[in-house]
């Protein structure tokens, strides 16, 4: 930056400082720029970037009356950006953090419904008939086709399809009166 910028630049310090809004822009126009590439290079992120150099340029604009030093604005401005640009990338921190917790507890909790699912239905299992476990096991475990399973137990098909009804009930009622206790 050339003496003649940095006078001009000072100029409009003081003219801000008087209440000049239009003093204000130009400073903005002129600065806008370089500050949001500091903001960016620190956050590594073109939309915070943004958002940071508009909390610094209310900042400034709030603050610049108390600017003892027109000459100082530049690095003060900086300081501001970099200041604006920390609390966007510890809100960020907290903020996955807050989203690590939250999936954690969540993973935790589908995790142990899970497996209380998974225990209830050995518990419902253990109570059917043992040729409805066999059936079922046949079909859901071991995946054999009704066609399959009617020839393995040497039955009918529509036996097969009838003790799979029946079951897949004994087996739903079960869990549904688990689900009420």
């Amino acid at each position: 930056m050339n003496q003649n910028e940095r006078i001009n630049d000072e100029l409009l310090v003081i003219q801000a400082q008087e209440g000049s809004l239009e003093a204000l822009g130009q400073l903005i126009e002129r600065w806008q720029d370089r500050l949001w590439r500091l903001a960016w290079r620190l956050t590594d992120d073109e939309q915070a970037a943004w958002d940071v150099i508009q909390e610094a340029w209310i900042v400034v604009s709030r603050r610049i009356a108390r600017l003892e030093d027109p000459a100082a604005f530049p690095a003060w401005a900086y300081q501001i950006t970099c200041n604006k640009s920390r609390d966007w990338i510890r809100r960020r921190q907290r903020s996955r953090r807050a989203d690590e917790a939250y999936a954690e507890r969540w993973e935790e909790a589908a995790r142990a419904r899970a497996d209380r699912q998974y225990a209830d239905l050995r518990e419902a299992l253990a109570d059917l008939p043992g040729h409805d476990r066999a059936i079922l096991s046949l079909r859901y475990e071991d995946g054999f086709s009704t066609a399959e399973i009617a020839e393995i137990l040497r039955i009918p098909p529509g036996t097969v399809k009838s003790r799979l009804h029946y079951a897949r009930q004994g087996l739903r009622r079960f869990l549904e009166e688990k689900d009420d206790e």
